[in-house]
């Protein structure tokens, strides 16, 4: 990726980066954002760097990297939670549809954060395992959710009044 940023990349990422935060907080106030069941409204934005990666890719990051501050998991999900994003958001940018990139970051946040919330409870433990199942599990099934039947739509429409 070009490193390069014009102002309008920049205000782009910027206005990404604020609607991550927003939903995500929004998600944080019904009890969404941080449980191993999550349902962030703003991962919906991860299907944007497939059309737009330049501003995608760091707006996602840094919204995430601002959303992680209110996580009750600390500095693990500031820097795990985040990676995870960032890993999900260069991966969803190689895809050419908005359907296959739905999936990066239902696979990056199922494997990234659900081994981060099972070690953050047993270490690496007999127990791990079976916690990193589920922990798996649920955190892919909501990010699933939130990513085909909100993200997909929700880029579509973009796409439909030529914002991406």
């Amino acid at each position: 990726m070009d490193l390069q940023f014009t102002p309008r990349d920049l205000a782009r990422a910027a206005v990404i980066t604020a609607a991550y935060a927003a939903l995500a907080w929004l998600s944080n106030v019904f009890g969404l954002a941080f449980p191993s069941i999550q349902f962030r409204l703003s991962e919906a934005l991860c299907v944007l760097p497939c059309r737009d990666r330049r501003a995608a890719v760091p707006g996602l990051a840094a919204g995430c990297l601002i959303t992680n501050l209110l996580s009750p998991y600390g500095l693990l999900d500031l820097v795990i939670g985040t990676l995870a994003t960032l890993l999900a958001a260069l991966w969803s940018g190689r895809c050419r549809s908005a359907w296959t990139a739905a999936v990066p970051p239902v696979v990056c946040n199922a494997l990234i954060v659900g081994a981060m919330l099972a070690w953050q409870v047993t270490g690496f433990s007999a127990a791990f395992a079976g916690l990193f199942a589920y922990n798996a599990l649920t955190v892919g099934a909501g990010e699933a959710a939130v990513c085909f039947l909100l993200g997909v739509p929700l880029l579509h429409a973009l796409e439909k009044r030529a914002l991406v």
